[in-house]
C-alpha cells in the first residue's frame, strides 16, 4: 500500500506473463495507501506500512525477529487504531481480489488469441466431441434434452454489502479499460479508480442492522443485473456458433437459473409468504424492465425505411396493430411494431408487478399474457430481418433478447421451496387432529402414517375446516404453498417448480408434501386415479445415514400404488421428472469430507440403478436430476465445479444437473461478468462432456473397497474428535470466533438450528466459516490421514507395498478419488498451524487446549504426509499455478488482519466493556470480512 515497494515486499523472481498482474496490485495499492494518508493522516498511513512490511518480512522471508516486532506492535494498538488497520488491509485484501479476476481475464484472452483452448471451455469441449465422432447434431440434440441450473442461495456468510459490491464493479470496469488506452488517458482512468477507492474507504463496510430477506432477494438480484442477463444468452451465441450448421435453427434453452432466497425457510423464521411473494414480485419486476430496455434500444437501431427495404406480411401486420400513429415513423415499420410492444410490455409490468416503465411514447395498452406471445412478436421482427438482408441488425440485440425471453421469460429464475421434514408434519398432524382422522399423528409408525396419508390423497375432500383457528405455523406454511399456487397462475408454471424437504428420512416426509399441494389446490385429480402435481417433490438427503438411505426410501415411494404414474404423467407443464437433492456440507459435518464425499458417491450410483430399473419396458422415462447441494467452500462440497461434474459416478449426470452456488462464493464467481460467464461455460462444458464422453467408468472393485476402508477408518476418526471428545464444543465455540460470526449482520437467518452450543445444532455453513476463520480448514481434510495411515497398515510388508500402490493408482486413474485428493490438497495450502495456535490460545483451559489442538495438529501432520505419499508431491497446489500465485500475493495481507482478530476478541470475551467496546466489537466483524475475502473460497 506504499507508493514505492519497500526492499521486504520486493517481487520474488516471477516469469514475465505475471507482471501485468503485479502492476495492477501495486497500482490498486499506490491508491489506496494515498486515499488512506489522505483520510487518515500521515501517521496512520505509517503505522500500516510498517505493519505490511514486518508481515511481509516474515511470512516471505521467514524472519522470527519481524515476527515478534510485528505481534508486540499490533498488541499495543487502540480501538481506533485496529480498526483503521483492520479495514485498510480488508480492502487490500478485496481490491487484489479484483486484480486476480482482471488477469484470469487477461490470461485467457493470450490463450484464446494464440489458439491455445483451455479445460473447461466451450471450444475445448466442443473439440473434445468432434475428436470423439460425436457430431453436432447429437450435441444439439443432448441439449434438447438438458437441463443445467445453478440455484443461488442465501446464507449466514454472505459479508458483502450491495454498496460495496456495486464500487468494485466499477472498479473492476475501469481496471479492465486500462489494457486499451493511450498514456494521457491512463491518468484520467486513474483518478475514476481513485474516486471509488475514496468512496469504499467512506463507505461502511458493516450493516448496522440485521441483514433482511429483502436485503438478501436485492443482494442476488444484483447479480442478474451485472451478469445473468447479459452473458446467459451471449453463452448460447457462442455455443450456437461453434456448432455451426447443427444448430441453425438454435438450441433448446437448457441453462435456467434457480433461486432459494425468499422461499427457503429451513431454519429460517424470516421467511414467509409475503417474502415469497416480495420475491416473485421483484424477480418479474427486474425481467420485465430489462425487457423493456433492450425493446426501447432495439427501437432505437432498428430505423429501417419500408421505402428503402421491403418488410413480411406478418411484419407489416405487426406494425399495423401499433397504437403508434406518428407521421415521423409511417415508414418505419419495424419502430412501430415495438413502439408497440414497448406498450404492451409496459401495460404486463403494472398488471404483474405493479410497477411503471420508464418511458411512455404511446399509453401503455394490451398486456401480453405470458412471455410466448412477446416471443412470437419478436420472432416475426427476426423473420422479416432474415429475409431481407437484415442478418447482421438480428446479432447484436435482437436475438439476445429472443434468447433472454426465452430463458428468463416474465419470471427470471425458478424460485424454489425448501422446508424441513418435521414442520411440515406439524401441519398435517395438526389438520389431521382438527379433522379428526387421526389425533396423534405424529406418534404413528412409519407404516401407519403412510397408511393415513394414502388414504387422504385418495380422498377428494380437503382437510381444513372451516371456523377452525389453526396455529400460527400451520396457518403460515399453508400460505407458502397458496403463495406459490398465485405466483405460478400469474407469472408462469416456471415460476416455482420444486418442493425440497430438507432432512428426509421416510417415504412419509414425500407424502405429507403431496398432501399439502392437494390441500391448496397443487396437486390435481387423486393419487389412485390421474393425478399429477404442479410441484416437484424433492427429498434432501443430508447427513451419512440419510445418503445411505436414499435409494432404498425412493424405491418405495415408487413402489406405493399412484406415485410412479403420477411423476410419469408429468407436472401440469408436461415434465415428467424426479430431482433429488443430496446435501454436502452436511454430510461432511456428520461424517468428515472422505465420508461425506464416498456416500455421495454411493447414494448417486444407487440411484441411477434404481431409477434405470423403473425405466425398463416403459414407453414415457422418468427423468432423473441430481441436484447437488455444494457450498463454495471443499468442506461445504465446493471446490473447482468442472473437475467435480467430470468425477461424478458414470451415468448420473446425463445432461441433467442442479447445483447451489452459496454465500459469498456468489461474489467472486459472479460478480465480475466475463469470470461469470466462465464459470456459467465451465457447467455447460463439463455437462457435455460427462454426458457425451463418459470421462469415468465404473471403478474396479480393489478401488471401491479401498474407498469404503479408507471411508469407515476416515469418519471413525474425525468423530472421534468432533463428538466423542469431551468437551470439544467448548473448544471449537472458544478457538473460532464462531461467537462473533453470530452477531454479524450478515444473513437473515440464525447460525444454528436451536439455541444450543451442540455441534449437531450448528448450521454447517457457519461451522465451515469460523474454521477457515482460524485458519484450520478443518472439514476440509481432517480424518483422511488417519485413514490412510490405517490402511496402510493392515498386513505384511508386501501386503503394505501393494496398497501404497493401490492408492497411487486409484489416485491417476480414478477422477473421485483425485478430485477429492486436489480439493483436499487446495484447502490445506491455505491453512496454517501456526496462525491457528494462536486462536486456540483462547480457550482458557489449557488442558483441553492442548489436548484438541495436538489432535488437530498430529491430524493435519498425517493428512499432509498421506497426501505426499499419493501424489507424489511434497509440495502443496504443484498442479494450481493460478492458486499459488494467489497465495504468494495475499497472504502477507492477510496475516495481520488474523492477528488483530485473536488479539480482538480475547479483548472482547474479557469483558472489557469501556469507550473501546464497539470499536473492538467493529474491528472483529471488520476483521472477519477482510479475511473470507482474502481466502476466498474458504470462507
Amino acid at each position: 500500500m506504499s507508493p514505492k515497494p519497500s526492499r521486504a515486499s520486493a517481487p520474488i523472481a516471477q516469469p514475465d506473463k505475471e507482471k501485468p498482474l503485479t502492476e495492477d496490485i501495486r497500482l490498486l495499492g499506490r491508491i489506496l495507501g494515498d486515499v488512506i494518508r489522505e483520510q487518515e493522516g500521515a501517521p496512520m498511513f505509517e503505522l500500516i506500512e510498517l505493519i505490511r512490511q514486518l508481515s511481509v518480512a516474515f511470512r516471505r522471508h521467514a524472519d522470527e525477529s519481524a515476527d515478534k516486532t510485528l505481534k508486540k506492535l499490533l498488541k499495543g494498538l487502540s480501538g481506533q487504531q485496529t480498526v483503521s488497520v483492520i479495514r485498510a488491509f480488508t480492502y487490500f485484501s478485496h481490491l487484489v481480489n479484483l486484480a486476480e479476476d482482471q488477469h484470469h481475464i487477461r490470461r485467457r484472452a493470450v490463450h484464446e488469441r494464440a489458439g491455445h483452448l483451455q479445460a473447461g471451455s466451450l471450444s475445448m469441449t466442443l473439440q473434445r466431441l468432434e475428436k470423439a465422432g460425436i457430431a453436432p447434431e447429437a450435441v444439439v440434440q443432448t441439449l434438447a434434452d438438458a437441463h443445467i441450473s445453478p440455484v443461488l442461495t442465501a446464507h449466514p456468510t454472505e459479508v458483502q454489502r450491495k454498496s460495496i459490491l456495486d464500487a468494485e464493479r466499477d472498479i473492476a470496469r475501469l481496471l479492465a479499460e486500462r489494457e486499451h488506452l493511450l498514456p494521457r488517458e491512463l491518468a484520467e482512468n486513474e483518478l475514476q479508480i481513485r474516486a471509488r477507492v475514496t468512496q469504499l474507504w467512506q463507505t461502511r463496510l458493516l450493516r448496522y442492522t440485521k441483514l433482511t430477506v429483502a436485503d438478501e432477494i436485492e443482494n442476488a438480484l444484483s447479480y442478474y443485473q451485472s451478469t445473468f442477463l447479459a452473458e446467459i444468452p451471449r453463452l448460447y451465441r457462442d455455443l450456437e456458433e461453434g456448432l455451426g450448421e447443427a444448430a441453425a435453427d438454435g438450441v433448446a434453452p437448457f441453462l435456467r437459473m434457480g433461486q432459494w432466497i425468499g422461499g427457503d425457510r429451513d431454519g429460517n423464521p424470516n421467511v414467509t409468504a409475503e417474502t415469497l411473494e416480495l420475491a416473485v414480485r421483484s424477480q418479474s419486476d427486474m425481467v420485465l424492465r430489462h425487457h423493456l430496455t433492450q425493446l426501447h434500444r432495439l427501437g432505437a437501431e432498428l430505423s429501417v425505411s419500408a421505402i428503402l427495404t421491403p418488410v413480411s406480411p406478418a411484419m407489416q401486420a405487426l406494425a399495423e396493430r401499433s397504437p403508434d400513429q406518428s407521421p415521423h415513423r409511417e415508414d418505419e415499420p419495424y419502430r412501430r411494431a415495438l413502439t408497440g410492444m414497448y406498450a404492451r410490455l409496459a401495460a404486463t409490468l403494472t398488471e404483474l408487478t405493479g410497477g411503471e416503465a420508464a418511458r411512455h411514447a404511446v399509453a401503455p395498452q394490451d398486456p401480453y399474457s405470458g412471455p410466448d406471445e412477446l416471443l412470437a412478436d419478436l420472432r416475426t421482427i427476426e423473420t422479416s430481418l432474415l429475409a431481407h438482408h437484415g442478418a447482421h441488425l438480428v446479432r447484436g440485440r435482437l436475438k439476445p433478447l429472443i434468447r433472454a425471453v426465452e430463458v428468463f421469460g416474465f419470471h427470471l429464475a425458478t424460485v424454489d421451496l425448501r422446508q424441513s421434514s418435521d414442520k411440515h408434519e406439524e401441519v398435517v398432524a395438526e389438520l389431521l387432529a382438527q379433522a379428526r382422522i387421526e389425533a396423534d399423528y405424529s406418534a404413528l409408525d412409519e407404516a401407519a402414517k403412510r397408511a393415513v396419508l394414502l388414504r387422504q390423497l385418495d380422498d377428494a375432500r380437503p382437510l381444513r375446516v372451516p371456523g377452525i383457528a389453526y396455529s400460527a405455523h400451520t396457518r403460515g406454511e399453508l400460505a407458502i404453498f397458496e403463495t406459490a399456487r398465485w405466483a405460478r397462475e400469474r407469472f408462469g408454471p416456471a415460476t416455482i417448480r420444486h418442493a425440497i424437504i430438507s432432512h428426509t428420512e421416510t417415504v412419509s416426509d414425500l407424502l405429507e408434501v403431496l398432501l399439502l399441494q392437494k390441500e391448496v389446490g397443487l396437486m390435481h385429480g387423486l393419487l389412485g386415479e390421474s393425478a399429477t402435481t404442479d410441484l416437484i417433490v424433492v427429498p434432501l438427503f443430508e447427513t451419512i445415514e440419510d445418503l445411505r438411505n436414499a435409494a432404498p426410501i425412493m424405491r418405495d415411494y415408487y413402489a406405493l400404488p399412484g406415485v410412479r404414474a403420477m411423476v410419469q404423467r408429468g407436472a401440469a407443464d408436461g415434465y415428467s421428472e424426479q430431482d433429488i437433492m443430496l446435501g454436502y456440507s452436511d454430510s461432511n459435518k456428520d461424517g468428515g469430507i472422505f465420508t461425506s464425499n464416498w456416500e455421495l458417491y454411493r447414494a448417486e450410483t444407487e440411484l441411477v440403478k434404481l431409477f434405470d430399473e423403473l425405466n425398463e419396458h416403459t414407453e414415457k422415462p422418468l427423468q432423473l436430476r441430481m441436484f447437488h447441494g455444494r457450498g463454495g467452500t471443499v468442506g461445504r462440497g465446493g471446490g473447482p465445479s468442472y473437475q467435480a461434474i467430470l468425477a461424478q459416478p458414470p451415468g448420473t449426470v446425463r445432461g441433467q444437473i442442479r447445483l447451489t452456488e452459496q454465500g459469498e462464493v456468489i461474489g467472486s464467481k459472479y460478480a465480475n461478468p466475463e469470470i461469470g460467464r466462465r464459470n456459467l461455460e465451465t457447467l455447460v462444458a463439463a455437462t457435455l462432456e460427462a454426458t457425451l464422453l463418459q470421462p469415468t467408468r465404473n471403478a474396479p472393485k480393489a478401488f471401491l473397497e479401498a474407498a469404503a476402508a479408507l471411508s469407515a477408518d476416515s469418519m471413525a476418526a474425525y468423530r472421534a474428535l468432533v463428538y466423542d471428545t469431551p468437551r470439544f464444543p467448548e473448544y471449537f465455540f472458544a478457538a473460532t470466533p464462531i461467537r462473533e460470526i453470530a452477531e454479524l449482520n450478515i444473513g437473515s437467518r440464525p447460525a444454528s438450528r436451536k439455541a444450543t452450543q451442540k455441534i449437531e445444532d450448528l448450521r454447517a455453513i457457519p461451522w465451515g466459516f469460523s474454521w477457515g476463520q482460524c485458519r484450520l480448514t478443518l472439514p476440509g481434510w481432517y480424518g483422511f490421514g488417519s485413514a490412510v495411515q490405517t490402511f496402510l497398515k493392515a498386513g505384511g510388508t508386501k501386503e503394505q507395498a501393494q496398497r501404497k500402490e493401490l492408492l497411487k493408482k486409484m489416485f491417476r486413474q480414478w477422477p473421485f478419488f483425485s478430485t477429492l485428493l486436489s480439493n483436499m490438497d487446495m484447502v490445506m495450502a491455505k491453512s496454517d498451524l501456526a496462525l491457528a495456535s494462536r486462536y486456540a490460545e483462547l480457550v482458557e483451559d489449557k488442558r483441553l487446549r492442548a489436548k484438541v489442538f495436538s489432535a488437530i495438529e498430529a491430524e493435519w501432520h498425517r493428512t499432509a504426509e498421506a497426501l505426499t505419499l499419493i501424489t507424489g508431491e511434497k509440495k502443496r497446489l504443484v498442479d494450481n499455478e493460478a492458486l499459488q500465485r494467489s497465495v504468494r500475493h495475499r497472504f502477507p495481507y492477510i496475516d495481520p488482519l488474523h492477528h488483530l482478530q485473536v488479539e480482538l476478541v480475547r479483548r472482547h470475551r474479557a469483558g472489557e466493556l469501556d469507550q473501546e467496546d464497539q470499536k473492538v466489537r467493529r474491528g472483529i466483524h471488520l476483521s472477519i470480512n477482510g479475511i473470507a475475502a482474502g481466502l476466498r473460497n474458504t470462507g
